[in-house]
């Protein structure tokens, strides 16, 4: 067998992968095209795509034994056919063609496994929204490349450039070149070396004790600002998933949002958390499961560099509060601030790998709720993912097509129905929100909610 082999990562994916709990990941991206664009730019584009191109790694490998992902031998092969007919699609909304029929839509997409005898993606081409607009959904598997990774490849076949008409699309461009590698050059570990490495581990496991003892130790003393995994309450979110999945967007200024946050003494994100512990605690009052005590969310804490092409795992977590348990958005928003501040406070001054092992305690109770009826005894780590994403400030086109809106798609869980993520673009924020639609009834009144209270943060701060 020629191919390379799964890192821990990678395979970890692998063996989550079920029926209800699919581990692909996906964006939506919504185009206007150019003035004069043909009417049949997508027709166009497939046949091009159908022709001889080339397609680069990581798009043209493929599992080495797809009908058992948890083989300790797994491999990713090269896969020397790739069937683009396949993996590039077309479908057509029926009239109007609005956010909401989307909407329904990319929910089905989202909710159909990843074929494992291909190269794990795929990419749809949606035609028939109002105005001519049209949209691409695109969907990878965990697995292949973490979701940082994939959108930084994805956005290749994007330009600044709203005459370029010939970029190429994301698998048909070769991987950038690195600089050679000398194994040669790279001196031998010596045993001094490896005892060094050894005390930096042991050395990150006392700092990542300290921290959690500090958790516990603010838990028993009653403070709600710092939360502990085991400060979440049991909520319908929190309960075995199916394999369907319903998803629903929002699109905000970002400006406005970062006015609220100076506003209100607090971050950008500090305003998200805001925004959808509103619309939570809206949504769960109609349906009259609000549980009393706070919800909480985790956090993912990207830890790379800011020069870090990215590729792999590097990121960390905290959990904060999202103080549904609060009615007056002013007051709701300054207990997330308290709460996020904490939270932060326990990151500063850990080295990296104190930041990752003290990462994975916090999401320990995550993984018991993955065993089959643990969630109907276990008590949630957290009850929902919030995940804010920078992403590109200028306009970026496609083959001359304006992207006007790039709304993330993520992984919910057993245990955790419900995935908030957002993603910055071209000075706003697109909110994206994935859940399991048995877990999660009517999600879009929680994209329509947060905007009310977007608005009723607004309202309230300028009082």
């Amino acid at each position: 067998m020629a191919g390379k082999k799964l890192s821990m990562f990678d395979a970890m994916f692998l063996a989550g992968e079920t029926r209800e709990a699919m581990m692909h990941v996906g964006g939506l991206l919504v185009f206007t095209p150019p003035d004069g664009a043909h009417p049949q730019l997508l027709r166009h584009l497939a046949d091009e795509l159908r022709g001889s191109i080339e397609v680069f790694p990581p798009w043209n490998l493929r599992l080495w034994t797809p009908d058992l992902l948890r083989n300790p031998l797994q491999a990713w092969v090269t896969d020397d056919a790739v069937d683009l007919d396949y993996h590039v699609r077309r479908s057509a909304l029926p009239a109007p063609g609005d956010e909401r029929e989307l909407g329904i839509l990319v929910s089905r997409l989202h909710s159909n496994p990843i074929d494992f005898h291909h190269p794990p993606w795929e990419v749809h081409f949606i035609e028939g929204l109002e105005g001519g607009r049209f949209a691409m959904y695109f969907k990878i598997h965990h697995a292949l490349v973490d979701g940082y990774t994939s959108m930084k490849l994805l956005a290749r076949s994007l330009s600044t450039d709203p005459d370029a008409r010939d970029t190429p699309m994301f698998f048909a461009q070769p991987p950038r070149a690195r600089p050679p590698h000398d194994p040669g050059a790279e001196p031998v570990p010596t045993f001094e070396a490896l005892l060094a490495g050894a005390r930096e581990q042991l050395g990150a496991t006392r700092e990542a004790g300290r921290a959690i003892m500090n958790v516990f130790r603010a838990a028993r003393a009653g403070d709600r600002a710092l939360v502990a995994p085991s400060a979440a309450p049991r909520s319908i979110l929190n309960r075995r998933i199916s394999r369907n999945r319903r998803f629903a967007t929002q699109q905000y200024p970002l400006a406005r949002m970062r006015d609220l946050a100076r506003a209100g003494g607090g971050t950008l994100n500090d305003v998200a958390l805001a925004v959808c512990g509103g619309a939570l605690r809206r949504y769960l009052l109609e349906l009259d499961a609000l549980p009393a005590q706070a919800l909480t969310a985790m956090l993912p804490v990207n830890i790379r560099p800011k020069d870090d092409p990215g590729g792999g795992n590097a990121v960390g977590a905290i959990l904060a509060s999202l103080a549904t348990d609060v009615e007056a958005p002013r007051d709701r928003l300054a207990a997330i601030i308290a709460s996020t501040k904490r939270a932060k406070e326990q990151l500063s001054g850990l080295s990296r790998n104190a930041i990752m092992q003290y990462s994975a305690a916090l999401l320990a109770p995550m993984l018991l709720q993955q065993m089959p009826a643990a969630s109907s005894w276990a008590k949630p780590g957290f009850n929902v993912v919030v995940s804010n994403v920078p992403g590109p400030e200028e306009r970026l086109y496609f083959r001359g097509a304006r992207l006007d809106a790039i709304y993330p798609l993520s992984i919910p869980y057993h245990g955790y129905g419900l995935n908030v993520t957002i993603n910055g673009y071209a000075g706003t924020a697109n909110f994206g929100f994935t859940g399991c639609r048995n877990t999660v009834p009517h999600l879009q009144r929680l994209a329509v909610y947060s905007g009310d209270e977007l608005a009723a943060l607004a309202q309230a701060l300028a009082a």
